[in-house]
């Protein structure tokens, strides 16, 4: 489990996240 803050470019590991998520903070899970 990673922890990243979402921006107008995307997380550290590039995934596309709706606008309603930016400025949160997410929760990716690699597997």
């Amino acid at each position: 489990m990673i922890e990243k803050k979402v921006t107008k470019f995307g997380t550290g590991a590039k995934v596309d996240c709706p606008k309603e998520y930016l400025g949160r903070k997410v929760y990716l899970l690699i597997r």
